[in-house]
């Protein structure tokens, strides 16, 4: 349960909050599974995190928006999901932006609002391969700690490893955290809804119901 300062803090533009631990973890859940509830939540106990703001994408400057569902309809989604769990925030700021966004720009807004806070980026490990291609990725280092997370069946990083894709001086500043494997992605939770198919223990049952009801990712009338 969280404290009543901390949740003052969450919910003010505030100050005097030092030492609060706020986690940082955005992606497109579409739909939301257990893998990225099974992140958030070993992330959380591994880092010591007080909350976590789970951010929809808006529109990612690296992944195409074609056939992605309404980003409202995402975030209502992320919401059933952590229904009952304070330290989950739902932040729909990405969604609301124009144009692309850009993890440096949301990481600024971060950083007004919560000047006293320890922020942390969590980011799929893989993601670090491509990291020099973010839009200042430097700054993005100095905003937040990054934290690259391995994803199922994979290895976390080494530090050569993060070094030969970006450098040592930009790798010595990630910190990499290992979770359990949890095998799921949202293409394939999509695909089984087009085949008809169950989400059964893949995702809280109400995403599930939620899908269902509003006849998300289907290609016929076939009912779930």
């Amino acid at each position: 349960m969280l404290s009543a300062s901390t949740q003052h803090c969450l919910h003010t533009n505030f100050e005097g909050c030092n030492g609060m631990k706020l986690g940082i973890f955005g992606g497109t859940f579409d739909p939301v599974h257990y893998g990225h509830l099974m992140l958030v939540e070993y992330c959380r106990q591994e880092l010591g995190l007080d909350s976590v703001r789970l951010i929809p994408a808006g529109k990612p400057p690296h992944k195409t928006p074609t056939g992605v569902t309404d980003g409202h309809t995402r975030a209502d989604m992320l919401k059933l999901a952590v229904s009952g769990y304070p330290e989950f925030v739902v932040d729909r700021r990405e969604i609301r932006r124009a144009g692309e966004s850009f993890t440096v720009d949301t990481l600024q807004e971060f950083q007004t609002e919560y000047p006293d806070a320890e922020r942390y980026f969590l980011v799929g490990a893989d993601s670090i391969r491509d990291f020099l291609t973010w839009k200042n990725p430097e700054q993005i280092l100095d905003l937040a700690t990054v934290v690259a997370v391995n994803r199922p069946g994979v290895a976390a990083p080494t530090l050569s490893q993060m070094s030969e894709w970006i450098g040592e001086s930009m790798a010595a500043k990630i910190r990499v955290v290992q979770i359990p494997g949890c095998d799921l992605s949202a293409s394939a939770l999509r695909q089984r809804v087009a085949d008809g198919q169950t989400l059964r223990f893949m995702t809280p049952r109400a995403v599930e119901a939620f899908i269902d009801e509003c006849r998300l990712y289907r290609t016929d009338k076939k009912s779930v």
